[in-house]
């Protein structure tokens, strides 16, 4: 396995980088009471190691650990924040490479000039997203935004899409402004869609949580050929690999389960293309929709633990719509029972694992889960506006992905669905009391 270097002067305070060379880490230890110490550390260049190596040679938590350790020249094994906007040319007069004459292999992903082309917190959280998602990762400063960027790079002149997310469509509707961008309705004939315009497919669909055959929507874009971009926000890498059955770029707002704890915004373009990616970078640059520092340093804090968080979140949302479900269709439950409480008050509940679709494509789409949101339609809307006032462990706020459950009666923010939708997002709690607290705000909404 090969090394990894770059020389660093030691100050009492902080390493210089002197250069950038990455193949040992050699450093020159100043001691302010003798000359200079050479130090020689070497360490296995990991990420090489991982990128030879197929996806099933190493596994979604051990790349989450290691796929950004080229990336990093400290000797932290925490992840260290990094908050300028502007970074020192090198000192050497031979490495200066003027911007008309560079080219894409003199770019080092260990460099970096502004914060608004690259820097190394945003940097070492795409390595590690381009490792899961199987493609050449590209980061923004939210979904929307990741969204703006595609839609940019592919300038259709007709998309076709389904409800799922308000906000999409907001954007949908600017370029209609624009552009004249035409919208053209998810289940549209195939002939309605001509060489270069884009499907844009959100499966699981938000709030339902409910899924969309990928392999199917792709074989309809490419046939006319047309572009499939597969918003895959509820269902992280591990339930979901859109690559796998035809999506031409997989999109993610970070936002929810990348960034996992409530404390980030930003959005992600995954491309199996190399000019793509490189007009995507371009766009970004002059667009400046470019994620924060901040936030790619808790990005990749969160990325860590993804794999284990997901697993967490999937087992505890299926126990519970397992338990919904069987209360809502249980037969003659007694009068003061959990069932029936549920039953006097939920209509329905809609999540993927309930679908019932022709086929086993759905298993094979997602063969370890299907996602940690849901939503319940209650019988009446005022049923849904008080349930969450009735709940301890669920909070009533909008987004979802994060470790807590939250709850949020949809219509506050989407004024499409119906009013007696609630969207639910399973966090890391434990089911059971998760369960106890949605049986006990039934009894009360049903008194």
């Amino acid at each position: 396995m090969s090394s990894h270097v770059t020389h660093y002067v030691i100050f009492p305070s902080f390493p210089l980088p002197i250069d950038r060379i990455p193949h040992f880490l050699v450093y020159y230890n100043f001691c302010l009471t003798g000359p200079f110490s050479v130090h020689t550390i070497q360490e296995p260049n990991i990420a090489s190691f991982i990128m030879s190596h197929s996806s099933e040679a190493i596994g979604a938590s051990t790349r989450s650990l290691h796929a950004d350790d080229a990336l990093n020249l400290v000797t932290d094994v925490a992840p260290p924040m990094h908050l300028s906007t502007t970074f020192r040319y090198s000192n050497d007069p031979t490495q200066l490479v003027p911007a008309a004459d560079a080219t894409p292999t003199d770019f080092d992903p260990t460099s970096h000039i502004y914060s608004r082309m690259s820097a190394p917190n945003p940097t070492r959280f795409e390595a590690i997203l381009s490792s899961l998602l199987h493609g050449q990762v590209i980061s923004y400063s939210s979904g929307l935004s990741a969204l703006h960027g595609a839609l940019t790079l592919l300038n259709p002149r007709r998309i076709s899409v389904g409800d799922g997310y308000h906000g999409c469509h907001g954007v949908i509707a600017l370029f209609t402004r624009l552009t004249g961008l035409q919208k053209l309705p998810l289940d549209c004939p195939p002939d309605q869609l001509e060489k270069g315009d884009v499907i844009l497919l959100e499966t699981p669909v938000n709030p339902q949580g409910t899924a969309f055959d990928i392999a199917s929507y792709a074989a309809k874009a490419h046939a006319r050929g047309a572009y499939l971009i597969v918003d895959s926000t509820f269902a992280p890498p591990g339930l979901q690999e859109p690559f796998q059955f035809g999506a031409d770029i997989v999109m993610h707002s970070g936002t929810k389960y990348f960034g996992g704890h409530s404390d980030m915004l930003c959005g992600v373009l995954a491309t199996n293309r190399d000019d793509w990616a490189a007009q995507l970078k371009s766009d970004r640059l002059f667009i400046g929709t470019v994620m924060g520092s901040m936030e790619g340093w808790l990005g990749v804090r969160s990325l860590r633990t993804l794999e284990i968080r997901v697993q967490r979140q999937s087992e505890n949302a299926a126990r519970l719509i397992s338990w919904l479900d069987a209360a809502l269709h249980a037969p003659n439950p007694t009068p003061d029972s959990d069932e029936a409480a549920v039953q006097a008050v939920l209509g329905e509940v809609l999540h993927a694992s309930l679908q019932k679709v022709e086929g086993d494509w759905l298993k094979k789409q997602m063969p370890n889960g299907f996602g940690p949101v849901f939503s319940i339609v209650m019988k009446e809307m005022r049923f849904a506006r008080e349930l969450p006032s009735k709940l301890h462990f669920f909070q009533h706020a909008t987004s979802l992905g994060g470790v807590e459950t939250l709850i949020e009666w949809r219509t506050m923010t989407d004024t499409t669905v119906d009013r007696r939708l609630l969207r639910i997002s399973i966090g890391l709690e434990n089911w059971e009391d998760l369960k106890a607290d949605m049986a006990r705000a039934f009894r009360e909404l049903a008194k």
